[in-house]
């Protein structure tokens, strides 16, 4: 390797690589712009190789940036996990991290495993609920990530998302519902139906699609986000459910529940990390983002 390169290249370099976007991860990391762009610049004139390519408005990485990209990452992963092992018995950090259902069952499981191997000095304290409650934990402090849905306009004042993937809202039912082949309209007519409750941020998203049928009144015979509720209703009924896939996702693979198909492109949402803009660095959430990030291109 090059004696120029510095970690502060590797970093700049892997967090645009997660994000594709220069000026987001300026913000972020409350530099400006123009110098974020010097450091990458440095970078690919040292390791003599482009590392992007511009597509659109976004940066996508080259054969070789993504190769690069993954060696870097193991070697930047190594060398924090070596840093953390020179004070075995210091007292660790605590991370607060929100995770909505969506990301709860499957994506950051493995996240808090992996970060687990790399930094077992520090505890991950993590809060479940409602979308608007864990909002109002990360504006008040109480929690210094939040993993799920984006938030609505309304709500991003003070406040950064990360993309991660888009998910869709879907609906399921037993896997042997007798009615599933059924059109929808008739299905939902004849059926228990559960919805998201009316302060979960994918509920709009479902009162529109029902919207589409002239269902836009439909009484619900059940809210809930959660999977042990919806899940044993599911299977001890005919009922059928409106929720985010990731909630369900192993349900679906292991076949104790079915997709039954809405023919709607529009069921679908931003899932990602939201943060404060210019909170107090806490040890260890660069680590954990980097990890989700990674986890959620491999998920995608």
């Amino acid at each position: 390797m090059h004696p120029a390169i510095k970690l502060r290249h590797i970093r700049a370099f892997l967090d645009i690589a997660a994000e594709g976007s220069l000026s987001s991860v300026a913000r972020r990391q409350g530099i400006t712009q123009p110098a974020l762009s010097r450091t990458l610049a440095e970078l690919e004139t040292l390791l003599a190789t482009p590392l992007f390519r511009r597509e659109k408005r976004r940066l996508v990485l080259t054969e070789q940036g993504a190769l690069f990209r993954r060696h870097a990452s193991v070697g930047l992963q190594a060398f924090e996990a070596g840093a953390a092992a020179m004070h075995p018995g210091a007292p660790g950090s605590t991370i607060r991290v929100g995770v909505l259902p969506t990301a709860a069952t499957r994506l950051f499981p493995r996240v808090a495993l992996r970060f687990r191997e790399i930094a077992p000095e520090t505890v991950l304290a993590i809060e479940t609920g409602p979308h608007s409650y864990l909002v109002g934990l990360l504006r008040e402090g109480a929690i210094d990530l939040m993993l799920g849905r984006m938030p609505v306009a309304s709500e991003m004042a003070g406040l950064a998302f990360t993309h991660l993937y888009e998910e869709e809202i879907t609906l399921v039912a037993r896997h042997d519902h007798p009615l599933r082949g059924e059109p929808v309209a008739q299905l939902l007519a004849r059926v228990p139906v559960l919805l998201p409750p009316a302060t979960a941020i994918i509920r709009p998203a479902v009162d529109d699609y029902l919207l589409t049928f002239n269902l836009a009144g439909l009484q619900p015979a059940f809210e809930t986000v959660a999977l042990p509720v919806g899940r044993a209703i599911l299977l001890g009924s005919d009922a059928v459910w409106f929720i985010s896939r990731g909630v369900v996702a192993d349900d679906l693979n292991r076949n104790d529940l079915c997709e039954i198909s809405t023919g709607a492109r529009f069921l679908s949402g931003a899932v990602g990390l939201t943060r404060r803009q210019g909170g107090p660095a806490v040890p260890g959430l660069d680590l954990l983002e980097r990890l989700t990030k990674e986890n959620a291109d491999r998920q995608g």
